[in-house]
């Protein structure tokens, strides 16, 4: 089976779910399959550096390989008219395109292409159908789609959703679509073994930041970002300082996208008593990254809408248990699973569970081990390979459409 995974881009600026194209691809090359990633050497719109990788040409990688084109001649939206091209020459080598991102001009072009050449491809929306994410530019998106994605939304022989919620929601054009929900994976790095704050890493990070040993860490760690609900989680943890609540809060993330939105909440908190109980990280990922899981006690991320929650998965891996808002998309799950806590886009609710969780340590440990379990069962890529192998079979033996 030879695939095709098309990505506008896979830098580390654009977050999880266009890193997961990786994940998907190294997984899916452990079960025999061919895997080629069509993706540009986009790193940013805000002026940085493209990626310093090779261009035009087969670059191996774990299993699969990956082509990087140059981004032209627009830059500011990740389009390429050689990746295009080569899409074109190429089509025919093989058995089915899996598309990541609408709304995106590569992403929408390829679909194009794929209908043209009798290419079966699957969309993956990327919480782009989500009816919050249609508000933001919502004209330029309903001419957008009526020029475009309605009839790429038509002509996918599948649209992957990673949640029955984000497929639930998502709105479709008027278009009747085949739809497939299968999550993502996750990959912990330094290891999946469990994580507590009595682990090696764990304490070398508090050491490191000035953590003491004997208090509670939350920790917020994704894009910075007006949807992740940093504006109901400041005033939380604020009203819980006021209150005599015993934590430390550090928030891991960056947005090279909107700087300006970094910088107000960094003023926020430095501006507020929670600064002295507060480190702010910046960006990370690597060992740094695994050290933080390993030393945090909460995992919260109480966001508007969000299609799935990578961060949120990461978490439960390393066994940290999740307080997340009902937008995000596998909350279900957390619930379900008692990984967690589930409540709602608002300051009170938010208080409501970080109070409970923290003043009950045994109850937070038993579900951080539930949310281990849960996240190395469901959302390991090698069980997410074995399911997408079967939706890609199948839509080969139809020829059509599952």
């Amino acid at each position: 089976m030879r695939i095709l995974q098309i990505v506008p881009s896979i830098s580390l600026i654009y977050g999880g779910p266009s890193q997961m194209v990786m994940g998907l691809s190294s997984a899916l090359a452990r079960e025999n399959v061919k895997v080629t990633i069509l993706t540009t050497d986009s790193n940013g719109d805000s002026g940085q550096k493209p990626l310093d990788v090779p261009l035009n040409c087969p670059v191996k990688q774990d299993g699969y390989e990956i082509i990087y084109f140059r981004c032209s001649p627009f830059r500011r939206y990740k389009f390429s008219l050689l990746l295009l091209k080569w899409l074109n020459n190429h089509a025919d080598e093989f058995d089915l395109a899996h598309i990541h991102a609408l709304f995106s001009p590569i992403s929408s072009v390829a679909a194009t292409v794929c209908r043209q050449k009798n290419l079966p491809y699957i969309l993956r929306p990327l919480g782009t159908l989500d009816p919050a994410d249609l508000r933001k530019k919502k004209q330029l998106k309903q001419l957008y789609a009526t020029i475009l994605e309605r009839a790429n939304l038509g002509g996918a022989a599948a649209i992957h959703f990673t949640s029955d919620q984000e497929a639930k929601i998502s709105e479709r054009f008027g278009v009747s679509t085949h739809d497939l929900v299968i999550p993502l994976g996750v990959i912990l790095p330094g290891g999946e073994g469990r994580r507590g704050r009595g682990g090696e890493g764990g304490n070398a990070i508090r050491t490191q930041f000035g953590i003491p040993l004997n208090v509670p860490l939350v920790l917020f760690m994704s894009r910075i970002d007006p949807k992740k609900g940093l504006n109901l989680l400041i005033p939380a943890l604020e009203k819980l300082l006021a209150e005599g609540g015993n934590f430390y809060f550090v928030l891991a993330g960056t947005n090279p996208q909107d700087p300006d939105y970094e910088e107000k909440i960094r003023l926020q908190i430095e501006n507020s008593p929670l600064r002295s109980h507060t480190t702010i990280t910046g960006f990370v990922t690597g060992e740094l990254k695994s050290a933080l899981l390993q030393a945090a006690d909460l995992f919260v991320l109480p966001s508007y809408y969000e299609n799935f929650g990578i961060a949120v998965a990461e978490a439960m891996v390393a066994g940290v248990p999740v307080i997340i808002s009902d937008q995000v998309h596998i909350w279900h799950q957390v619930r379900d699973s008692e990984s967690g806590w589930v409540g709602t886009t608002d300051v009170e609710s938010l208080v409501e569970l970080l109070r409970f969780a923290l003043q009950n340590p045994a109850e937070c440990r038993r579900r951080g081990l539930r949310a281990q379990e849960y996240a190395l069962s469901n959302f390991s890529w090698e069980a997410i390979a074995r399911q997408m192998i079967q939706a890609y079979n199948q839509i080969l033996t139809s020829k059509t459409r599952i």
